[in-house]
This record gives C-alpha cells, structure tokens and sequence, in this order.
C-alpha cells in the first residue's frame, strides 16, 4: 500500500510550508509558502550564507538612509530565498508584504508589485509568484487590486468564514485558514483536547471549503498551520495543504487508507452572504477567536520580520567594520 502522503496527493496539491532547500528537494511539493520566520530561518542556514553576502555587497553599493539600504537587503532576501524555492518546485512560491504594512493598502501596493519586479529582473515570471497579504479589510482591497493586475493573491492569517467570503468576493486567488492556531485558541478557552473531527480548525476549514463550492467560487482553499497529522488528514480532498517538512515526512512513513473527507461533488449547501465593510466589521468583532489570532499573526509576523532587519543591520555593520 502507498504511503498516506502519497494518497493525499491523489486529491489534493500538497504545499511545502519551508524555506528548507533539502527539504523541499526531499518531499517535492507541488508549492512552497514562505512568511517572514521561514525566511529568517532559512537565511540562518549555511546554504544561503552565498545569498546573504551577495545582497550585503549589493545594499554596500546602495545610496540613501541606513534604515533604507537595510529595509532595501531584507526585502531582496526574502525574494532571494523564493527565487532559491522556485527553482526547486514546479508550482507557486508565496512572497509576504511586509506585515506592517497590513492596514495600509498603497503602501501595500507598492510593496507587492515591487516584488513581482524583483522576481521578473530574475527571470521568475509573475505566474509563479503568490503574493501573500494578512486577510485585514485593508490587505483584501489590496488583493482585489493586484488581481486586476494579473498579480495573483494568498491572504492569509485566515480565521473565520466571514475573511473568507470578503476574499472571494474580491477575487482572490487563494486564501490560507490557519488550522492549528484556530484548534490552539480553542483548546485554551474551553481546556478541552480535540480530536480530529470535533478540532475547531478542522470544522472551519470544511465550512469555507462547503461555502465556496456550493457557491461556485474559484477561490483557492489551502489549509495551513497544523498541529498534527490527524488535521490534515481530516482535510484530505481539500484544494491544497500547506504542510511543514515534519509532519510530510510522517505521512510519507505512514501506511494505512486514506479517506477523502472534501470534494466538490459532496459539499454541504450554503447559502451566500453578503459581505460589505460594515458586515465584515461586525463578523470580526463578535469573534473572539478571528479578532485575537488575527492580530497575534501580524504581530508574529513583523517581529520576525523586524529580526530579519536587526540581523541585516548587524551583517551590514560588520562588513562595514
């Protein structure tokens, strides 16, 4: 019998969630996501140690502000670790805006298309390029932009039904419900242990899934964050799966049926909402949940992101030295 990785990717397109060079050559996913604490984790491994002098010798040459010329190195590090990432996936490679930019739609624009130009300059067309934006109001204006542009979308930091329907109304390509940080502040609340098919991630993933296709909507679903590989099984059928390299190599050692839980053909009828500002605004405000591990998530993110700078600051000063 084939591994259950292998049967999952039977029904679904399974996405690498690393910026793990051999890893990813390892597992060989269809995609690779990449956010801020990919990328620093990344660039702390000796094989990107190439990639980080070349972009210091690059911002040496640069004019401007140090607070610019080291915002400058990052930004083109985070494309340098995607370029690394397309050159060992067929698929897609997600690039995250800045995360403090995320309720700002033109300074969001202009993030965003700038690096669709750095990726071009390397030869990496924009049909390869996801560019991923925090589900704010704000960051889906910017995607509905962009997709006018042909510059597909992932918004991510996905919680509720309520971003999910706001994503697709907008247009969006693909969107990221983050499984195992809905189950986290679940199990938190309630000091309940969930199994797979009573996790709170779980059943939010089904419920946006049976919402879009019941509704015939094109968007994208992709599962992300998970805690273990009973989520992920429970999510077997879903568009993509974003998974880390761990748990892909537990479902390459595991023997044993895989059961398709998502299709099309099977998904539950929902009526369609309607989603205006005022309607999103509200759904937000009376979940708890989507409220507080939206903003822990852009948190998280522009922690990270401002680590990434401290250490191109610090590099930059020692080459300096």
């Amino acid at each position: 019998m084939s591994s259950k990785l292998a049967q999952l990717r039977q029904m679904t397109t399974v996405v690498a969630d690393t910026g793990d060079i051999e890893a990813v050559r390892q597992l060989k996913p269809i995609d690779c996501t990449t956010n801020p604490s990919i990328v620093l984790k990344a660039l702390s491994t000796p094989m990107f140690e190439d990639v980080f002098a070349e972009a210091l010798a690059w911002g040496a040459t640069q004019n401007g502000a140090e607070h610019a010329i080291v915002q400058a190195i990052a930004d083109r590090l985070a494309v340098s670790v995607g370029s690394a990432l397309a050159g060992e996936v067929p698929g897609y490679v997600s690039t995250e805006v800045d995360a403090d930019l995320s309720f700002d739609v033109e300074r969001s624009l202009r993030r965003a298309r700038h690096i669709i130009a750095d990726y071009e300059a390397r030869g990496i067309g924009r049909e390869r390029i996801l560019i991923k934006l925090a589900a704010t109001w704000e960051g889906i204006r910017t995607a509905e932009v962009l997709q006018r542009e042909g510059i597909d979308c992932n918004l991510t930091l996905i919680f509720s039904r309520a971003q999910a329907i706001a994503c697709a109304d907008a247009g969006v390509f693909l969107i990221s419900p983050f499984v195992g940080r809905i189950m986290d502040w679940h199990a938190k609340a309630s000091g309940k242990t969930y199994g797979p098919e009573e996790d709170p991630g779980v059943l939010s993933v089904r419920s946006i899934y049976n919402y879009y296709k019941s509704n015939g909507i094109g968007t994208i679903v992709m599962g992300a964050s998970f805690r273990n590989a009973g989520e992920i099984e429970a999510l077997a059928g879903c568009d993509r799966l974003t998974i880390s390299p761990a748990l892909l190599s537990e479902l390459d050692s595991t023997q044993g049926v895989l059961e398709r839980k998502l299709s099309p053909e099977t998904a539950a009828k929902v009526e369609p909402i309607v989603m205006d500002e005022q309607s999103f605004r509200w759904a937000m405000n009376e979940d708890a949940m989507a409220t507080e591990k939206l903003a822990e998530g852009i948190r998280g993110f522009a922690k990270d992101m401002h680590a990434l700078r401290d250490l191109v600051r610090q590099r930059l000063q020692s080459r300096a030295a």
